[in-house]
């Protein structure tokens, strides 16, 4: 799944700029609280987003799988709402954002499920 390794490679350097970007800009403009925030947007993304390239590595095992396909969607959905929505979240009073963090981590997490169902 070349379209995995690619996505995933533009939401690492998305994380990789967006991580500089904290800490060398956002770390003297930011409460400490609000930069926790930040920070735990910044290794989420990371983290979901090599899980993207692997699942893109991974695919040629069973590249028809709609599992590990939904994985992968899942993986970046997540990222948009659970990583997208904290760093909003850190630097403005966007309290409707709120509901839509634990959303993401529901995408990450039936992402993870289902790249191991997409296995067995």
């Amino acid at each position: 799944m070349q379209t995995f390794v690619v996505l995933g490679s533009i939401m690492m350097v998305l994380a990789v700029a967006i991580g500089a970007f904290g800490a060398h800009i956002m770390k003297s403009k930011l409460e400490p609280d609000k930069l926790k925030i930040y920070e735990v947007g910044v290794q989420y993304h990371i983290a979901h987003a090599l899980g993207i390239v692997l699942i893109g590595l991974l695919a040629s095992h069973d590249p028809d799988s709609a599992m590990i396909k939904a994985a992968g969607w899942l993986l970046f959905a997540g990222i948009l709402l659970f990583s997208g929505s904290l760093y909003v979240l850190s630097v403005k009073r966007a309290r409707f954002l709120g509901p839509i963090t634990p959303l993401g981590g529901l995408c990450f997490m039936a992402g993870w499920v289902l790249l191991a169902l997409g296995f067995m």
